[in-house]
């Protein structure tokens, strides 16, 4: 009998079943001993009061006592969105008293904007709530299992996400001051379910059709599982190479970011000459690295195009959420949306180690005994700290001539958007006297109130500021 070689076209082929895969304790010990760092300080699992979460608390709580040695605790957040809130707050509860794991409960309030996703607000609002509850080095563990990374690489594929969201969810971050570790993103929910029996409620709100994830869960999902099974394990799976192949891109776009580097800012004309595919991934790197959420391709491209194209004299800034994009002398910063500035005048003591706190994100002065500084018998016993009015001058030095600060800031290279936030030092006379400039900062002292180079006076030293130059 003639045999058809099995790569001949008329072959029919049956999808085989998927091989079933199983969670243990042993298991989940298997992930954590690679993907926990070595300097972890405790393992934090966070309870939803469902079973998926159940059931990683309790294979957790088979292997803590001899995992690293690792202390081993519950969290719970309330979003108190449903009538459900308090069954799930007693669902944590008497799981964490039948394991016998301390139990830390948090509520939040989430904000959702007219128009923004409800599920994106609450799980923003629960992260947050997450990181401000870690200590230094704890990890926190998710039940997120391999139905939900597929969920979460469909959802993506269909909003028209990049390489880096159709990686779907990490195995770790860091999250606060620790990590955030998903050790069973390859477990199918079955096989949690099939570890233990606690107890659990069942969330309403996965049968909600409004939210995307439910409908795709509640009624896409059997479709393709009866169509494709083991869809899940093959879409998560498919998830770990994309992200193999982002991480590959990322350690290039690193080199470049490496080479590109101008103190905090990045070079525009190293950006310009990259292939248009690698200043994105630079400038995406980077911003990444700085803990910023990138903007859109398409707006961090055309924010990449102002910072090439505009004039010399213009200065290019393009703003997403609360940061944005500016262009000074060829470097391009990200700086807050809207930069930091002084508000009303501040008294400040003139005494050695006096502080004046400028507000937030401005730092500190303090003065400080320094050789050639301020003379304090030239100044009043207290002076004031206010951001400029225009028009301000200072003799920088005893060979200097008298400046203008505008002058004198353009050719230090003082950043246009941080010089309201420049401290300006002045002496208050009577009325009809006004007042004089007697520093800018740490920047420039006015010569004719200092003490001669060798004599012992008053310096200023500005304490956490920030980048001005």
């Amino acid at each position: 009998m003639r045999v058809r070689p099995a790569c001949a076209g008329s072959v029919r082929t049956t999808t085989a079943k998927p091989a079933a895969v199983s969670f243990s304790a042993a298991s989940l010990r298997a992930v954590l001993d690679v993907q926990v760092p070595a300097g972890a300080t405790g393992l934090v699992v966070a309870l939803s009061g469902g079973a998926d979460s159940a059931a990683l608390l309790l294979a957790a709580a088979g292997l803590s006592s001899s995992f690293r040695g690792l202390p081993l605790r519950a969290v719970h957040v309330d979003h108190g969105l449903q009538p459900a809130a308090a069954e799930f707050r007693e669902a944590c509860a008497a799981v964490c008293r039948g394991l016998d794991i301390p139990l830390t409960l948090i509520a939040v309030t989430v904000h959702s904007p007219a128009g923004a996703s409800l599920e994106a607000a609450a799980r923003d609002a629960r992260y947050a709530a997450l990181a401000r509850e870690l200590k230094p080095g704890e990890c926190l563990l998710t039940a997120h299992h391999s139905e939900d990374q597929a969920e979460t690489l469909l959802l993506q594929a269909l909003r028209g996400a990049g390489l880096k969201g159709l990686s779907a969810m990490p195995l770790r971050r860091p999250l606060g001051k620790g990590w955030h570790v998903r050790p069973l993103l390859d477990v199918p929910q079955r096989a949690l379910l099939a570890f233990g029996s606690l107890p659990s409620v069942k969330d309403p709100m996965n049968q909600d059709a409004r939210f995307d994830r439910s409908y795709l869960r509640r009624d896409l999902w059997p479709l393709i599982e009866a169509r494709w099974p083991g869809s899940a394990g093959a879409l998560s799976r498919a998830a770990r190479h994309l992200a193999d192949a982002q991480a590959s891109l990322d350690r290039a776009a690193a080199q470049h970011v490496g080479r590109l580097r101008d103190g905090e800012a990045l070079s525009v004309p190293g950006l310009r000459g990259l292939e248009p595919v690698e200043r994105i991934d630079a400038a995406r790197f980077w911003l990444c690295e700085a803990g910023v959420e990138p903007p859109s391709t398409a707006r961090l491209t055309e924010a990449l195009r102002q910072m090439f194209d505009a004039g010399v004299d213009h200065l290019p800034c393009v703003v997403w959420g609360e940061h944005a994009l500016r262009r000074y002398r060829e470097r391009m910063f990200l700086t807050p949306a809207v930069p930091p500035r002084l508000d009303a005048p501040l008294p400040w003591p003139v005494r050695p180690d006096a502080r004046v706190d400028l507000g937030p994100s401005l730092g500190t002065l303090r003065w400080v005994a320094q050789t050639g500084g301020i003379d304090a018998r030239l100044i009043p016993a207290t002076v004031f700290v206010r951001r400029r009015a225009g028009g301000e001058a200072l003799k920088p030095a005893a060979t200097a001539k008298t400046q203008s600060v505008r002058q004198l800031c353009q050719r230090h290279g003082v950043l246009p958007w941080m010089r309201d936030a420049l401290p300006f030092i002045v002496a208050r006379e009577a009325a009809a006297a006004g007042e004089h400039l007697i520093a800018v900062g740490d920047l420039w002292f006015e010569a004719r109130c200092c003490v001669a180079p060798a004599k012992p006076g008053l310096g200023i030293m500005w304490e956490n500021a920030p980048v001005i130059v």
